[in-house]
């Protein structure tokens, strides 16, 4: 079973959906015993990093990620919960994030592109990285975003993408899979990544 975490922030439905749709037991849930007994973990959200952080560590549920992931339970995190695994955020100064990966969040620059940067955008993967597995070359993935990931162990980064600058744009590092890009909202490219990844 996936537990899918439930903190009050957005898009949680549509990745409960995208899952139900590949023939996914999954559960929609805060609830620390359920997500404990959960075979995998997947954190979605939109939002603001400092607001989801608040909404994570008034149900306690930071420290239940932290210990599971670093007990080795497999973890997906989609867009805000990729930026959540990381130290802090530009977003929010002053504000810790689950530091499950070291390195920062932040804030695209000033480069003439609008921002938040919003619509389909090709991604470049890691060679070897089976999330990406027979999806051929620079995939297509839906993002809506105005802050990136920096990730600092380089051999972490499953994938980069370019807007304006070149950023991280997934990660791959043991038990964790995490990407900045919407896989529910990105088709077929997006489910299958989904299911490799959950597979």
């Amino acid at each position: 079973m996936i537990a899918i975490i439930d903190y009050d922030a957005g898009n949680v439905k549509n990745v409960q959906k995208a899952l139900e749709y590949l023939g996914f037991e999954c559960s929609l849930t805060d609830d620390a015993g359920i997500i404990s007994a959960a075979d995998k973990i997947v954190l979605p959200g939109v939002g603001n990093f400092g607001d989801c952080m608040e909404k994570l560590r008034a149900r306690r549920l930071d420290e239940l990620i932290c210990e599971l992931v670093n007990k080795g339970r497999p973890f997906v995190g989609i867009c805000l919960g990729m930026q959540l695994l990381y130290e802090s955020s530009e977003e929010s100064p002053g504000v810790k994030g689950l530091g499950l990966l070291k390195g920062s969040v932040k804030r695209f620059p000033e480069t003439g592109l609008k921002i938040p940067h919003i619509g389909f955008n090709s991604i470049m993967p890691t060679e070897g990285c089976t999330a990406f597995d027979g999806l051929g070359a620079d995939p297509f993935y839906y993002f809506v975003h105005s802050y990136y990931c920096d990730t600092e162990d380089r051999s972490a980064v499953a994938a980069r993408a370019v807007y304006g600058i070149e950023f991280d744009c997934a990660v791959q590092r043991d038990n964790i899979f995490a990407s900045q890009f919407h896989p529910e909202k990105s088709g077929v490219t997006g489910l299958k990544t989904l299911e490799n990844v959950l597979r």
